[in-house]
């Protein structure tokens, strides 16, 4: 198998209402099954996510939160109400979104916004996924897949990664079970995150900072599908994440 991936030139800076779709459209060839692969920032701007902490009023539990990390209760306030349960509250915000999506600090940014202005999220990366995807296919009249990206940390390593937290017309994961290894035995549980692993390749060539590039394409691979598919699909349930059972635990026990 062989694949190639480039970042798509000269995007301008993102503005509230502005068409992603069309602004990749005119910059590069789209062809059948490309990967539009999609940094998160430029969607929240065009959605018109950005907010200023003077327009927020911290509640009592976020002013006795912020006493235990680096930012202002207005910060904290902000992360709480984007949030539906705090798993670790300090010396990071840890939590999960309404969504599922688990991050530091619900994923605000306050990277390549103007000054005193902070950057959501897309309220629902699926949904904008979907929509940037069909209204590509509906400008070129191809058929690809989309997938909206963050840039996270990890547990127990240093360093960034890009991962996926929106999918249009691409499994997030790829079932390899039941299957055989190179020894005649069957796989039982290997389940490949294969939009996280196109997410990091992609962030290799956006970078980060003043050299940024926001959109990549994925060639080459065949991993496009015609069945509703969520990044949801990537997220442990309760019952089943172990890591987030012991830090809940942890928590009630201090």
């Amino acid at each position: 198998m062989r694949f190639e991936a480039f970042a798509v030139k000269n995007i301008p800076f993102i503005k509230k209402g502005d068409d992603i779709a069309q602004i990749i459209c005119e910059r590069t060839n789209i062809l059948d099954g490309d990967i539009i692969v999609i940094a998160s920032t430029i969607v929240g701007k065009a959605e018109g996510r950005t907010f200023s902490l003077k327009d927020i009023v911290p509640g009592q539990d976020a002013i006795e939160l912020s006493q235990h990390v680096r930012f202002p209760p207005a910060f904290v306030q902000a992360v709480l109400d984007r949030s539906k349960e705090c798993l670790i509250p300090s010396p990071v915000l840890l939590v999960e979104m309404k969504n599922g999506h688990i991050c530091i600090n619900a994923g605000i940014d306050e990277s390549n916004v103007e000054d005193e202005m902070f950057l959501d999220l897309p309220v629902n990366p699926d949904a904008s996924a979907e929509y940037i995807g069909k209204r590509i296919e509906s400008l070129t009249g191809t058929q690809i897949s989309v997938i909206i990206t963050d840039t996270n940390g990890r547990a127990f390593k240093r360093g960034q990664t890009g991962v996926a937290v929106g999918v249009y017309c691409i499994h997030p994961l790829k079932d390899w079970k039941g299957q055989k290894d190179l020894f005649g035995k069957e796989l039982k549980i290997t389940e490949e995150a294969v939009a996280d692993e196109i997410a990091g390749a992609s962030n290799l060539l956006m970078g980060e900072g003043n050299d940024g590039c926001p959109v990549v394409i994925i060639r080459g691979l065949k991993l496009r599908c015609e069945d509703n598919a969520s990044v949801k699909e990537m997220y442990r349930s309760d019952n089943e994440d172990i890591i987030k059972k012991c830090l809940l635990r942890d928590r009630t026990q201090r």
